[in-house]
């Protein structure tokens, strides 16, 4: 599960896209493309958001909702505040006798 979540974070574009959805989640894909040309001058197709939202879906980074025949993209941070305690506040060392 690391490999894939380091991978979507190496993508600069994904890493917009997290930005994104922290600002405001529950954003459709098209909600999601106007942002990305408005705030940040990437003129990327539906279909490239979409490619890269599946990554970030594969390393557990977005989660989706459907209301009808829309789909809504939400952060989901937990895998990241996974990797920063496992290096920032790791585990006391054992006892050992």
């Amino acid at each position: 599960m690391a490999d894939e979540l380091f991978r979507a974070l190496a993508d600069p574009t994904r890493r917009r896209i997290l930005d994104e959805l922290a600002e405001r989640g529950g954003q459709s894909l098209f909600e999601i493309c106007t942002r990305l040309v408005t705030k940040h001058g990437l003129g990327l197709s539906r279909q490239a958001v979409s490619q890269h939202l599946a990554v970030l879906e594969a390393a557990d980074l977005v989660r989706t909702r459907r209301e009808g025949r829309y789909k809504f993209h939400d952060l989901h941070a937990q895998p990241l505040e996974h990797i920063v305690t496992r290096w920032l506040r790791p585990s006391p060392p054992e006892d050992t006798p």
